[in-house]
């Protein structure tokens, strides 16, 4: 037994069954002489509900992990330049990626029998807001060890789409100053793109192509959801009846069961009447060939 493998296991459990084990492997440490692991063990922290769906996401859907944690990057750097146009364009991508992804962890913790209410739902939210702003929170969300919410830094401006975060807009070109009348301006030659603005296209190109396919997905898991739970409610209301006519048919067999024993015992009682008369006649046709034959032995004498 070791730390790691300890968290992964007690961390994957649903929040109301955390306790029990944890104590359970705490113990199992300290039987096997090592007290340090049994405290640490003991010391986890059960995680909230919160918390335990975004560790579900994280671990049951990798490739949903990387989208947010390369859009992250994309507003960091984003922020860093004070790049007014790009990071509206990413909180936009953000805002789509991060109402996926928490629809997401709220569909995982109904399939495990979990409901996530509002407040619970707002905590993921806020969990996938601290991804994008912080590399450490990040990694925290990525190992699925979280206990409880994450919250993204204070000051880190351009995480909510249209929250109104001050950006330094992008200065215009500078005009090149107009030739004399006597001949027509030429136009300004194109400003070629530097390596850097070509990543950061490139970047929020894959980010904005990322939560477009994450968005996509969600739709496509809250469909089946839909399906699945019609289709539960019909085999449910398949089963009650299935249920209802089973139980008719166990009173009638009780019934008819009931019946074959009240023949039985009429059976019974007509085989012993059978044999009773069957019995009186044989000595009745004894009696009477016996007193004819006294009757016969009679006459002779005569």
């Amino acid at each position: 037994m070791d730390l790691e493998s300890t968290l992964d296991e007690l961390y994957a459990l649903r929040p109301h069954e955390f306790t029990a084990v944890r104590n359970q492997r705490a113990a199992e440490a300290r039987r096997a002489g090592d007290r340090e692991l049994a405290e640490r063990i003991r010391a986890l922290r059960r995680p909230t509900v919160s918390a335990w769906a975004g560790n579900m996401l994280a671990r049951r859907e990798p490739d949903k992990v990387r989208p947010l944690i390369s859009l992250g990057e994309g507003l960091r750097e984003a922020h860093r330049n004070l790049d007014g146009e790009q990071l509206r364009e990413l909180g936009r991508q953000q805002h789509l990626l991060v109402g996926a992804l928490a629809r997401e962890a709220r569909q995982l913790a109904a399939e495990e029998g979990q409901s996530v209410g509002e407040a619970a739902f707002h905590e993921i939210e806020a969990t996938l807001h601290a991804v994008l702003a912080d590399p450490e929170a990040a990694r925290q969300w990525a190992a699925g060890h979280l206990d409880r919410p994450l919250n993204a830094p204070v000051g880190f401006t351009g995480l909510e789409a249209g929250a109104g975060a001050t950006v330094r807009p992008a200065r215009p070109a500078r005009r090149e100053p107009e030739p004399p009348p006597k001949s027509p301006p030429e136009p300004p030659p194109e400003p070629e793109e530097d390596a850097g603005a070509r990543r950061r296209r490139e970047k929020l190109d894959r980010a904005r192509q990322d939560a477009e396919e994450a968005e996509r997905q969600a739709r496509e898991r809250e469909q089946a959801h839909k399906e699945a739970s019609a289709a539960l409610e019909r085999s449910q209301a398949a089963l009650d009846g299935i249920s209802e006519r089973v139980a008719a048919l166990a009173q009638e067999l009780e019934v008819a069961r009931e019946r074959q024993r009240q023949t039985e015992r009429e059976h019974r009682d007509a085989r012993e009447e059978a044999a009773r008369t069957s019995r009186a006649a044989r000595d009745a046709r004894r009696r009477a060939d016996k007193a004819a034959t006294v009757v016969e032995r009679s006459g002779a004498g005569a």
